[in-house]
This record gives structure tokens, C-alpha cells and sequence, in this order.
């Protein structure tokens, strides 16, 4: 997606900003690549326009059972601050007003945003924190971690995806695996580089596919004897499926139990597992050019 300029307006229609720039008339949203590109120019380059990047990333992590319960979860997130803007004055962030540390009372008339610890960075001013969940930085240019989270055993979202494995085996050695990935996003919400990596017995010597889209792949990785099954995208509320058929001679039940665990990794732009919100993102004092105000995630 590439940026769209706009009309310049008011810094305080921030405010009017959804969540990390949802379908407001003053949105402007980046594409989570483009606070990738490198903060330093080459030698000799002018910065045509100050830009500030302001992303939120989180890491979920989740074992589950056999029997599809969760046993352990854990949310590991960092707000990011990346500045292209050399001078910069000071910058308000604004986080949600419900935002709790630690199991208190909620904050506002929302639901609460809680989080079990939480860390800031020590050039971050924190006096406006604990009564409006504000936070203060004069930012040098480059990249900044403002604030580290984590939250663990209490997600308050669904889980994204559920997977749903079948197995049959017979005496010949022939193993098959149906693999159901069933996404549980909202229909508007998206996940992409979704990779499932499933073990197989390490006696397997070829196998067969059938997957229900013809964008996914899958290989046999020889070297770590497991099955890569890749999906660039899935739509929430939507689900894939695949069918692999191994050949394992002389399968035993000790062969049998190297099949497996499945590992699933993805990202999801424009969500947050935890609930946290930016509310605004505004510069005070004296600036000398409008930057572009990118908020992504």
C-alpha cells in the first residue's frame, strides 16, 4: 500500500484518528513496512518530508493441548517511536484511558485494557500517566522503544486461529494428516505469512498434497524430515484445508509419535491481541514544517 497524501488540517483534528487510523476522513495510515526503511540517509540525500513512524507490536505466543486447550499464553508487545524529523519538539502519545497495569479498577467507562507489567523507556516523561495515560518524549532522530508490555494466561480477545487435525494410519505404512485452519478474526481483519510446520516420522520417504486453494504450497523439508505448509493470506471468519499422504515403511508407534507438534506462526496487521489503542499522536511547542503523521502497526 502506498502512502496517499491529503489536504494538510489541524493538529488537534488528531483526536478525530480511530485506531491506528481506522476508516476516519482524517486517517493516515502506513503500511507496517515502511517504518522499515532505514532512519539514517545516504550521504548527500535531503529528507524531502519529516516523517514519524509510530508502531505497535506484539508477539502471541500459545501452546495447546491435544484436546485444543490453551495452556499457556503469553503476549509479549512494545510501542515503537521511529522520527525522521531532526529537532524534533516534544511529542504526546496518548494511550486509552482504560489502560491498567496490574489487576485494578478500570479506568473511564470502557473495558479495560490491562497488562501485568509494563516498562518505559528513560527519556519517556511519565507525569501525565497516571491520570490520563499520556506519554511525553523528545525524541532525537532515529528509533525509540518507548514502552515494553507483557501480559500472560489472561487474553482478552479470542484466540485467532483454531486448527483442527485428523489422523489415520494403517499397517502398510501409509499416514495420512487433514489439517483444517479455520481463522477467527473479524471478516474486515486479515492475517498473512501464515507458515504451519508439522514433524513427520523421520523414516517418511515422499509424500502427496491437496490443499484447497491454489496460492498455498507445501514441501518436505529432507533435512528436518517436517511438512511446510505456507499460506501468504487468509480472511477472518474463513477457513483452508489441506491433505498430506506420507509413505513410512516399517511405521511403529514409536515412529507414530514423532508426527508432530504443529507450530503455527503469522502476523496480523491493524490488530492488537492485548486491546491497546493509541489515541493521539501530537507534537507541542514550535515546529518548523507539518510532518507526516503515520500511526501503524
Amino acid at each position: 500500500m502506498d502512502p496517499v497524501l491529503s489536504q494538510p488540517f489541524s493538529l488537534f483534528d488528531l483526536s478525530t484518528v480511530g485506531l491506528f487510523g481506522a476508516d476516519t476522513q482524517q486517517s493516515k495510515v502506513a503500511p507496517s513496512c515502511a517504518a522499515a526503511r532505514p532512519v539514517l540517509t545516504l550521504r548527500g540525500e535531503q529528507i524531502s518530508q519529516p516523517e514519524v513512524f509510530l508502531d505497535v507490536v506484539e508477539r502471541l505466543t500459545v501452546i495447546i493441548a491435544a484436546n485444543g486447550t490453551p495452556m499457556k499464553t503469553d503476549i509479549q508487545g512494545e510501542i515503537r517511536l521511529k522520527s525522521f524529523f531532526p529537532g524534533c519538539s516534544e511529542m504526546r502519545i496518548g494511550l486509552v484511558e482504560e489502560f491498567c497495569v496490574g489487576k485494578t479498577e478500570l479506568r473511564g467507562y470502557g473495558t479495560a485494557v490491562r497488562v501485568d507489567e509494563c516498562s518505559f523507556h528513560s527519556s519517556v516523561k511519565l507525569d501525565e500517566f497516571e491520570c490520563s495515560r499520556i506519554l511525553r518524549v523528545s525524541p532525537s532522530q532515529g528509533e525509540l522503544t518507548l514502552m515494553q508490555y507483557q501480559l500472560a494466561d489472561d487474553i482478552p480477545a479470542a484466540l485467532p486461529f483454531h486448527l483442527f487435525p485428523t489422523i489415520r494410519h494403517d499397517s502398510c505404512g501409509r499416514v495420512q494428516v487433514y489439517l483444517k485452519l479455520r481463522c477467527d478474526l473479524l471478516p474486515k481483519s486479515h492475517a498473512v505469512h501464515i507458515h504451519i510446520h508439522l514433524p513427520v516420522p523421520k523414516t517418511t520417504l515422499s509424500f502427496s498434497q491437496e490443499l484447497s486453494s491454489p496460492e498455498q504450497t507445501a514441501i518436505l523439508q529432507p533435512t528436518t524430515k517436517s511438512i511446510e505448509w505456507i499460506v501468504p493470506r487468509i480472511q477472518g471468519g474463513t477457513q483452508l484445508s489441506a491433505m498430506f499422504k506420507l509413505e513410512v515403511p516399517g511405521l511403529t508407534q514409536a515412529g507414530l509419535r514423532e508426527l508432530g507438534p504443529v507450530n503455527l506462526s503469522f502476523e496480523m496487521p491493524a490488530h492488537t491481541c492485548s486491546g491497546l489503542q493509541i489515541r493521539f499522536l501530537r507534537f507541542t511547542g514550535p515546529q518548523p514544517t507539518l510532518p507526516h503523521r503515520w500511526v501503524s502497526k
